[in-house]
């Protein structure tokens, strides 16, 4: 690969949601700060939606990772399951165990007397579901018989939602609206900016090991947010490949034309144009 020649200990721009390279992006530290705030406040519900290759799963890590050790937490990433699954998915991600012959009844109940425990202890529950817009409904009605788990000064359980803008369709639905009333804090992610892009591309290189000036020319940093729209994902896709190309070429430096053979060879970016 291209790491020796650009002098790199690791890959910059891998796809896997790596925190050791979160750059502090404008619309992930509001949505961050948004998480933190509703949580602080006690809410039952936080909702954050952004199209795909906004770096919703990152965003997640980095919330489990910010919270402290007052924080109990619990990562669904797969939940496209139905409601009794969901229960015992929530129950084996809070340590439970002895569960596998209850009911959906008992289980819930059981549930409870762990949250209870736990509000004993000093301690919160968070629960992340990444990827919530594939939640059937019974199992989003589900997650709000859930949220009605409290005492009578606070909230048992909270959740924080991380979905594609297909899930605010369902929540539109007539039969959604008491869990979307819940619903009392949400952020939607935005792309990188034009003028985010450069400093974005430069963190992950120095997090690498990259030493030096951007690699990048004015040219090649237009066509590339033009390209990726600002996507994280995409931007990530294609420099990686306008790195594989400029090594391959034994030079040093992206220019447009490296863009341009990326993006064609890259299914979902757009064509760069010409200025």
């Amino acid at each position: 690969m291209y790491q020796s020649h650009f002098g790199l200990r690791d890959q910059p721009f891998r796809l896997t949601p790596d925190t050791s390279f979160i750059c502090a992006l404008q619309s992930h530290q509001e949505a961050l700060n948004t998480l933190l705030m509703a949580l602080d406040g006690g809410e039952g519900f936080v909702k954050i939606i952004g199209e795909v290759g906004t770096g919703k799963t990152l965003l997640c890590r980095r919330l489990l990772q910010t919270l402290g050790k007052q924080w109990v937490t619990a990562y669904l990433p797969n939940p496209a399951i139905d409601a009794d699954t969901l229960l015992r998915a929530l129950a084996e991600e809070l340590g439970m165990s002895d569960f596998a012959d209850l009911d959906a009844y008992h289980l819930l109940r059981r549930i409870n007397r762990a949250l209870l425990d736990f509000a004993r202890q000093g301690k919160r529950v968070l629960v992340c579901i990444d990827e919530a817009q594939a939640m059937p409904v019974a199992t989003l009605e589900a997650l709000r018989l859930l949220s009605n788990l409290e005492t009578e000064r606070r909230k048992l359980l909270h959740i924080a939602l991380f979905a594609q803008p297909e899930l605010d369709a369902t929540l539109a639905r007539n039969d959604m609206r008491q869990l979307l009333q819940r619903i009392a804090f949400h952020y939607r992610l935005s792309a990188i900016g034009k003028s985010e892009l450069p400093a974005y591309l430069a963190h992950r290189l120095r997090v690498a090991g990259y030493r030096g000036e951007l690699p990048f020319s004015p040219a090649a940093l237009r066509a590339l947010h033009r390209a990726s729209g600002g996507a994280p994902r995409l931007v990530n896709i294609l420099a990686h490949k306008c790195l594989l190309a400029v090594f391959g070429e034994g030079q040093q430096r992206v220019e447009r034309r490296h863009v341009r053979m990326a993006a064609a060879d890259t299914q979902g970016a757009r064509h760069p144009g010409w200025w």
